[in-house]
């Protein structure tokens, strides 16, 4: 870790203790709390280009998803816990309330918007703002996959297989697959929108078998656990409770369609705007993508 550039100069350091397993955490700032949570296949270092602005405003909290980064990578039960989305939210209450923080807004990207909704879902009044990016939730993915969604997120089904046939193929060359996957979901279809420094630190955690296990671990507690919560939600007519801001790529994985009415069908509060950039607004459009964040979250919209 030492050889790899620090993106977050002045801000601490943290490896905290969760029912999720030892998590990573960088923050810095002052102001309300925010906790912010990346994606597949990347890590807390995702908000390093609009993290500078919002910490005029919050006290961050950039954390490592279980798996991913720096955080540890537990052994997984039978129902793909730790990695089920219920039981990283319960692992980032845990983060939060040891930094300080009981209640505090919270903005996630791809894989950390999923847990972004899941806690605001199991834990009405913890968050003040909920902000997604490039998501719809894994209910409305699931009961709407057809041959066009299916060949655009395959990687929802490859990594969903069982042990150990996906984490095999990816670990006969991770930087290969980290570095296509990444390329394709961009807008302009190659890394240039990826600082180098940061693809320094995406491709090191890759190259561990533990985290390319665990990250197919995510996604298998998608297909089944995950997939099991949302329908038990929609089922019992549950909403999320705080105001949501759904921003999305407009070249990004729910581009076809405004993903605002999937989200209404979840929450009473909603808003959202498309971002000129593929499935990475923070690192392919920083401007426009802080600027939606900061108007929301500071309530200048």
């Amino acid at each position: 870790m030492s050889d790899l550039a620090d993106l977050y100069p002045g801000f601490e350091s943290h490896w905290i203790d969760t029912s999720a397993g030892k998590l990573f955490a960088r923050s810095g700032g002052s102001g309300p709390p925010l906790l912010m949570l990346h994606g597949y296949p990347q890590s807390n270092v995702i908000w390093h280009k609009i993290a500078p602005a919002l910490a005029k405003h919050f006290r961050l909290v950039l954390a490592d998803l279980p798996g991913y980064g720096w955080s540890a990578a537990p052994r997984s039960g039978p129902d793909h816990a730790p990695y089920t989305k219920r039981a990283m939210a319960a692992g980032m209450i845990d983060l939060m309330e040891k930094l300080g923080h009981a209640r505090f807004s919270l903005v996630g990207h791809d894989r950390g918007g999923r847990v972004g909704y899941r806690l605001a879902l199991d834990h009405p009044g913890r968050l003040e703002k909920l902000a997604v990016i490039d998501i719809v939730p894994t209910f409305a993915m699931w009961h709407q996959m057809d041959r066009t969604l299916a060949y655009k997120v395959w990687h929802w089904t490859f990594l969903a297989l069982p042990a150990p046939f996906p984490e095999t193929m990816i670990g006969k060359d991770p930087n290969y697959f980290l570095d296509w996957k990444m390329a394709s979901w961009s807008g302009t279809k190659d890394l240039t929108p990826f600082d180098p420094r940061a693809l320094a630190h995406y491709r090191a955690a890759f190259q561990d078998p533990l985290r390319i296990h665990a990250s197919c671990e995510d996604y298998r507690a998608g297909r089944t656990t995950d997939l099991a919560f949302d329908e038990a939600d929609r089922a019992a007519g549950k909403k999320i409770d705080c105001p949501l801001l759904a921003l999305w790529g407009a070249k990004g994985i729910p581009s076809e369609n405004s993903p605002l009415a999937t989200w209404r069908e979840w929450a009473d509060d909603v808003r959202g705007q498309p971002i000129d950039s593929g499935h990475f607004p923070q690192e392919e459009n920083p401007a426009a993508t802080q600027k939606a964040l900061l108007e929301f979250l500071t309530g200048a919209a």
